[in-house]
């Protein structure tokens, strides 16, 4: 028995070493997904607020214009431009679309007209701005409405409060950062043994394997091994950045985490491999892998979550290898589940491995 898995350590070890040395194995496999996270975690990371770039156009001289700039100027949601003073730089600005609003304050802006203070403030935009003017008005609003409870007392029959609970909701990066690991999983999985297979059957390196007493599994295992060892260091690289730059809160158990992602490399690896050994040079494993791993790309929650997709196309990609891999990343890493929790992902996982693998040990060439 020893004996027999003694090739796999062999192989498994070589592969490790290879992967290590290969200086774009180690780009693809490390520097790639880092880049990734690091565009997406920009954009959906809960620090990303909303802002709109304005100008702000003063021809008054009283103290209520003064205190509405200082407001505009110091709310998180507005970018002011000093450099567009004038409404010619302004509207200049604003047709190259570095600015999605001008806002301007008339002269009699704060005057006394009848019995209190009054003045109207316009927003300028473009036909290309109108859904950001939508949210800009009310937020302007909201400014002046800070100024108007100083002037005149209001009474309110009917208001609205609020109560936080106490259950953690997922923000956007928590979705995105598991669609990228499943990301990385694929193009550690896939791409990797249909890059190789098809290059060592070129070179005759499977052919001379083919005549030692080396068997499939022994090499296929050893594949698993390989990937799973080089594919656990790109993940937890990933969930470093995640934690030190996007503030990511991993609540689930490492260890079962560590797990499922074992569990998960090998499933999509089966996938590499079944085309990766089928195929006889890159012209026919590149178009089988693309067909394979866009649709689960697109349909698993990759890139932004299932939910948003209509309920029929819900129904069918939660059948996809990819979507429990996905789900399962989620339910462990943000929300706190033990892989006991998680049967139905595991399971789809294990029907996908007896699948896949029976098909990749049938397909399997050495030449």
């Amino acid at each position: 028995m020893r004996k027999s898995f003694l090739p796999v350590w062999v192989f498994a070890r070589i592969a490790i070493r290879r992967a290590f040395r290969d200086k774009v194995a180690l780009f693809f496999i490390f520097a790639f997904p880092l880049i990734f996270l690091f565009v997406f975690g920009g954009i959906f990371s809960k620090h990303n607020s909303v802002n709109f770039k304005v100008s702000i156009l003063n021809d008054s001289t009283n103290a209520y214009a003064k205190k509405f700039v200082d407001l505009a100027k110091s709310s998180k949601s507005l970018k002011v431009d000093a450099e567009a003073n004038t409404l010619a730089k302004a509207k200049e600005k604003m047709s190259r679309g570095q600015l999605d609003a001008t806002i301007t304050l008339p002269q009699d802006f704060g005057e006394v007209k009848g019995d209190y203070p009054s003045g109207q403030v316009t927003i300028l935009y473009t036909q290309n701005n109108q859904q950001a003017v939508q949210v800009l008005a009310p937020a302007l609003q909201a400014m002046l409405q800070e100024i108007n409870a100083k002037i005149v007392p209001t009474i309110t029959p009917f208001t609205v409060t609020t109560v936080q609970l106490s259950d953690k909701s997922l923000s956007a990066f928590d979705y995105t950062f598991a669609g990228l690991l499943g990301f990385s999983i694929v193009g550690l999985g896939i791409f990797g043994p249909v890059n190789v297979f098809p290059e060592l059957k070129k070179q005759g390196v499977l052919r001379r394997l083919h005549t030692t007493p080396l068997k499939v599994w022994q090499y296929f295992m050893s594949n698993v091994v390989s990937q799973s060892t080089v594919g656990l260091i790109s993940l937890a690289m990933q969930f470093v950045v995640a934690i030190v730059v996007f503030d990511l809160k991993v609540s689930g158990n490492i260890i079962d985490l560590a797990i499922f992602l074992v569990l998960s490399i090998v499933c999509i690896l089966g996938i590499g491999l079944a085309i990766g050994g089928w195929a006889k040079n890159e012209r026919q494993a590149a178009p089988l892998s693309n067909i394979v791993v866009f649709p689960m790309l697109f349909l698993s929650g990759t890139f932004f979550p299932r939910f948003a997709m209509p309920e029929w196309l819900q129904k069918v990609s939660a059948f996809l290898p990819l979507t429990p891999v996905i789900d399962g990343i989620r339910l462990i890493a943000t929300e706190g589940k033990t892989l006991f929790q998680i049967g139905p992902q595991i399971g789809l996982i294990a029907i996908w491995i007896v699948i896949i693998y029976a098909i990749a040990f049938r397909t399997f060439r050495w030449e």
